[in-house]
């Protein structure tokens, strides 16, 4: 009997052993968010001529999410998405146009500060001013450094910044006075402080100030929008950056240049992170999820097309092909996430809100049509799949379900569909051929515009 129990308590502990999570705390989330980065953008999903050895590290220690989507193909709905976990059927707005986070809205951070964590934030907000209800502090952050302004957020020398409630001027930058530039351009002479590195020196920050607590940190970086304004007056060039780095010797259009540069110096700005969190003594116990809010855009100058920003993927920003919603996705996580792994499950921004709130112990939001990765990056468990995936931008809808995708360019218009697995560059419609594929996904756009 006592070789039976003693055989049945060793299984036992084995088995629960295993059912155990790999982490042993409430884990530090960071998630990172460019703006306007192509799938092709990195040199760990393809890029051969933008350098970044810090992002390519990170993959390489880390999970490379090769089917990850962002929750729109512009700026403002995507970030909504992302705050909420509902995806654009669900949310208040699938466009550009102006949006107040409602009292009622609830976010990620909200979810998080209950339970503990220190919620910070930098870079562009876009979903509420000073106050509104939309306000970051209104929202669960506990602090904010950047732009609340989405307009203002393209010029990368403005006259101030926000901290919280605060007003922060910057010192040396002036604007031009032409009607052209909104506001939104400083004069070429009087470009002093980057915003992109007050808001990183500000992460910092918040990062040294909370390293014995659980934190929340959502660096929301502009690079490499263009300033779009920038694009059409003065120097017609609108990828903004104090000096073009490695690349000023290149033989590339300036604008190019500074499209290079801009994210260069984004990347080193992550190995800087590392290396902080490293310092620190935190890095085991601290998530980094680096991604993109929309696909590549073609403004200020820049055209996607002169570095393969795309990669292998049809379309670019404003698009509901791959190109303008599916985004360079790095997950990192020493001691948890296996070194060199991918993860091919389709997967979006409203899975952030479900997985962060696994990961914190909070209760979900009373609604949310994300599932949780944990699974996915601890290798621990069965990773739950989308029934399909969803997303509207104005009159245009896409979904996916499995290998197939559909896209519906007007409300008039047949539903295109494509064969993710053979045609990844949605090149062949072959909605004639799969009238079947064609009623499946028509009655997943249905149930999700309810």
């Amino acid at each position: 009997m006592r070789s039976i129990a003693f055989v049945l308590t060793a299984l036992f502990a084995i088995v629960f052993s295993h059912a155990q999570p790999v982490y042993a705390e409430q884990p530090n989330l960071i998630y990172i968010m460019c703006d306007d980065l192509g799938y092709g953008d990195l040199g760990c999903f393809g890029q051969q001529r933008i350098k970044t050895p810090h992002l390519d590290k990170l993959a390489d220690e880390g999970m490379r999410l090769t089917n990850y989507y962002a929750g729109n193909t512009v700026c403002r709905p995507s970030r909504l998405v992302l705050w909420t976990g509902l995806h654009a059927g669900h949310t208040a707005i699938n466009s550009n146009a102006a949006y107040v986070l409602a009292p009622e809205d609830v976010t990620v951070a909200e979810r998080l500060k209950a339970v503990g964590y220190a919620t910070g934030g930098v870079g562009k907000w876009a979903l509420g001013k000073v106050g509104t209800s939309g306000h970051p502090n209104q929202q669960g952050f506990d602090f904010w450094m950047g732009y609340l302004d989405q307009g203002e957020a393209h010029n990368y020398y403005p006259t101030h910044l926000w901290r919280n409630m605060e007003k922060v001027p910057l010192d040396g930058n002036v604007l031009i006075d032409d009607p052209k530039a909104r506001g939104r351009v400083a004069r070429l002479d009087a470009r002093q402080t980057y915003s992109h590195d007050v808001m990183t020196n500000e992460a910092f920050g918040f990062v040294r100030a909370n390293a014995r607590n659980p934190f929340l940190l959502h660096i929301h970086w502009t690079i490499p929008h263009a300033n779009n304004e920038g694009g059409r007056v003065q120097n017609k060039n609108g990828m903004e950056v104090p000096d073009y780095g490695i690349y000023k010797d290149e033989k590339w259009p300036n604008v190019e240049k500074g499209q290079a540069a801009m994210i260069t110096r984004m990347d080193g700005d992550v190995g800087r992170l590392v290396a902080l969190l490293k310092e620190l003594g935190i890095e085991n116990k601290t998530l980094i999820v680096f991604t993109s809010d929309n696909g590549p855009h073609s403004e200020g100058g820049h055209k996607h097309e002169y570095f393969d920003a795309n990669g292998p993927l049809r379309g670019y920003k404003r698009d509901l092909y791959e190109g303008g919603i599916r985004v360079p996705t790095i997950a990192w996580w020493p001691g948890v996430i296996r070194a060199g792994s991918t993860c091919a499950e389709p997967l979006a921004f409203y899975d952030w809100v479900p997985t962060a709130c696994e990961l914190a112990g909070a209760p979900l939001p009373h609604k949310t049509d994300g599932v949780s990765f944990v699974p996915a990056l601890t290798g621990q468990g069965e990773q739950e799949s989308h029934d399909y995936l969803y997303w509207k931008y104005g009159k245009k809808e896409a979904v996916r379900k499995g290998q197939w995708k559909g896209v519906r360019l007007a409300p008039n218009k047949p539903l295109e569909l494509y064969d993710l697995d053979s045609d990844l560059g949605e090149a062949n419609n072959i909605a004639s051929k799969h009238p079947d594929v064609v009623n499946q996904l028509e009655a997943a756009i249905a149930e999700a515009s309810r």
